[in-house]
């Protein structure tokens, strides 16, 4: 589930008897303990779940293998450090064994480009932990354009998604004594200039959302306490958030502030001389850049204005002034097509680059603005694969983009979008010999006749036998897109041990634009469930795997996938892997920030909506006479954005109806579910073992 999102340059019926008994008033639910995230009682509840969890795990004789091969892969000198560029340096933020909590470093860009750059530490994470005595997770830093001379500094306690704040000297290196300074909360704020900054936090009462993110925006000048920073815009209560932020077009800027009606409507407003104006293009409408006075605002539906259509999922380009007054003319820069859709836009000094994905893979194309318009050229890849933009900046036509493949190790790029050329400049070695391993690409029909495709990566020595362990992934919301990647972990416990890897696109995800995810909201969720398990029959099929031999795997809104679907098809899963996942959504909505997704699920209190949401609720349907395979579950006590309580509840229920069950959670750790790379090569580790357990018992130590 990715938390709420921001602009690019800123850094997401009939019921049943036991249906109806558990949409009655929450305190009929036995196990709303569990929700008390840090009370003795649940914690106690959680420790002795894992201490069971654990002796099983670790004991398979693939467990220690497989978690010292994950702690050399997550701990290697060999990862690429991927850049940030920022005045001519390079920054990066570097983990490893020796920095458990990380360094914030930078080097030239010369510098970068050699095998061993000369990295010079700006924070050193870990000590700046031992010396505060707080288990400090880096939050990212946001620095003041175009000088880069300040930045404001996250930290988390833990991972958790609410973060401290601290005003940071890039210059001397060293934290601002009485700088600008946020207490613990899911704050929002940027930059306006040296001595101001936007901040929506925790003010008081009423000041948050239903949500749990900043309703009100204010402007906090230097020298006046945070109580006394003027108020420039009040969202409602119900709203997901409001931000503000500069938006900058070289070096010329307006303020912007954006108020998140849902997930997925925004009301834009053009800040100016403290009046409000707001811009007037469909509220589910984004804008995602600005160049040469062109705002660039991506469709997420059709666009009627006067006598000109403008297609859901295109980019157009209109003057800023224009979308206050309303009129003025509208450039489309790109239009969809059945297979092609936008995944990025970044501006690349006097250039666009566009990532598109077409049919799950990617293409860079670079859009230039002349006199006579727009033109776009495209720009080279190696080949079918998953291209990213890593960095760029308003002022630089260089910028940095990464490739990499299901059996293709990340490369990284340094391009001009100017000329259009590209040279490799890092490479991270493969950590599993992929000699003899393929990847295809299949596809199957849904319930409703949609075609859903898929990637299946096969082992060495793969014979479509209906005996190969396969693990099955799939996420399906949000529009977030599940492209072809390299995963060593995959690669050295899954694919290098005989195991087949799959990754569905089905709908709800945004590998074909804005409909394919819109197609699989609210009362249309069930069509992300059908796709998945239309994958899951189509790789049975094609004796691919069998029943005995598959696994899924999913987290966050992934967790209710594979919840939803062990659920409702048992018969088709021997392992089922479902990680920080959402459950209950009877009360998902009043769970930390489970009211910013009513946009995606409904809302469980109308009674409309529960029809529906009741069909495929994991935890409501979960019954006592259905023979389900053994699910591992797993969570995080720090994750502030899907609470705990829905693995728990989930799990204390299945153990009470008598299904074996097995939970671990790690007391730290956020919504990622690790808090560091030490924690991540456990967590791995257990699942694993596991999923070798589950569905590849003749696996040996190897």
């Amino acid at each position: 589930m990715r938390a709420l999102r921001f602009h690019f340059s800123r850094f997401t019926i009939v019921l049943t008897a036991a249906m109806l008994a558990d949409s009655s008033p929450a305190q009929e639910d036995p196990y709303l303990w569990l929700e008390e995230v840090e009370s003795e009682r649940a914690l106690t509840w959680a420790r002795e779940n894992n201490e069971r969890t654990l002796a099983q795990l670790e004991a398979h004789p693939l467990f220690g293998l497989i978690h010292e091969q994950n702690l050399d892969i997550l701990n290697s000198d060999d990862r690429i450090a991927m850049p940030s560029q920022m005045a001519g340096f390079i920054y990066n933020f570097w983990r490893d064994a020796t920095h458990v909590r990380g360094l914030w470093r930078r080097t030239s860009v010369e510098s970068y480009r050699e095998d061993e750059p000369s990295w010079e530490t700006v924070i050193d994470l870990d000590e700046l932990a031992a010396e505060e005595g707080e288990n400090w997770v880096w939050g990212g830093a946001r620095c003041r354009y175009p000088d880069y001379d300040r930045c404001l500094v996250a930290l988390s306690r833990g991972g958790a998604d609410a973060i401290v704040v601290r005003e940071f000297d890039l210059h001397e290196r060293r934290f601002v004594e009485n700088g600008f300074s946020l207490a613990e909360a899911k704050s929002d704020f940027g930059w306006r200039d040296r001595d101001s900054i936007f901040v929506g936090t925790d003010f008081g009462e009423r000041s948050l959302t239903d949500s749990g993110y900043p309703r009100i925006v204010k402007i906090w000048h230097r020298g006046a306490s945070l109580a006394d920073a003027e108020t420039v815009f009040e969202g409602a209560v119900a709203d997901v958030a409001a931000d503000g932020y500069r938006l900058w077009d070289g070096r010329d800027y307006y303020d912007i502030v954006r108020q998140a009606t849902s997930f997925y409507s925004f009301k834009y407003f053009l800040l100016r001389d403290g009046e409000l104006s707001r811009f007037n293009f469909p509220e589910d409408a984004e804008i995602v850049g600005l160049i040469d006075g062109q705002v660039l605002i991506a469709l997420k539906s059709d666009w009627q204005r006067s006598q000109q259509t403008f297609l859901q999922g295109s980019l157009v380009a209109t003057a800023i002034g224009a979308l206050v007054a309303g009129d003025g003319d509208i450039d489309v820069l790109f239009e969809p097509t059945a297979t092609a859709s936008i995944d990025s836009v970044s501006r690349a000094g006097s250039t666009i680059v566009l990532n598109v994905l077409d049919d799950v893979v990617s293409r860079l194309l670079v859009l230039h603005r002349d006199e006579s318009g727009w033109r776009r050229e495209p720009m080279g890849l190696p080949g079918p694969g998953a291209a990213r933009i890593v960095s760029q900046e308003p002022e630089s036509d260089q910028f940095y983009f990464s490739y990499t493949g299901f059996l293709t190790p990340p490369a990284l790029f340094e391009a001009n979008a100017v000329n259009g050329t590209s040279t490799e400049i890092k490479s991270q070695p493969a950590f599993f010999d992929a000699q003899g391993m393929s990847v295809e690409q299949l596809r199957v029909t849904s319930a409703d006749g949609t075609r859903i495709p898929y990637f299946v990566v096969k082992p060495r020595d793969f014979v479509a036998d209906g005996r190969n362990p396969t693990l099955l992934y799939g996420y399906g919301g949000f529009e977030i897109s599940e492209t072809p990647s390299y995963s060593a972990t995959v690669g050295t416990a899954w694919l290098a041990r005989g195991g087949v890897f799959v990754v569905a696109n089905i709908r709800g995800g945004g590998e074909f634009g804005p409909s394919w995810h819109q197609s699989a909201l609210r009362e249309n969720r069930q069509r992300a469930y059908d796709d998945f398990i239309a994958v899951a029959e189509d790789l049975i099929a094609r004796e691919i795997t069998s029943p005995q031999f598959l696994g899924i795997r999913g987290g966050s809104n992934g967790g209710l996938l594979v919840g939803a679907v062990f659920v409702q098809r048992p018969d088709l899963f021997n392992a089922v892997v479902c990680t920080v996942p959402l459950l209950d959504m009877r009360r998902y909505h009043r769970l930390l920030a489970g009211a910013s997704w009513v946009a995606e699920y409904g809302n469980p209190d109308d009674p409309d909506d529960w029809a529906y949401i009741s069909e495929y609720s994991p935890y409501q349907n979960v019954s006592p006479d259905a023979d389900y395979p053994q699910v591992y579950f797993f969570t995080s006590t720090r994750d502030d954005r899907v609470h705990p309580a829905h693995a728990r509840k989930m799990v204390a229920r299945m153990q009470n109806q008598g299904h074996d069950v097995l939970y671990y959670e790690n007391i730290e750790g956020g919504h990622g579910g690790a808090a560091n790379l030490n924690q991540s090569a456990l967590n791995q580790a257990l699942i694993y073992a596991y999923l070798h357990d589950r569905l590849n018992p003749a696996a040996r130590e190897r």
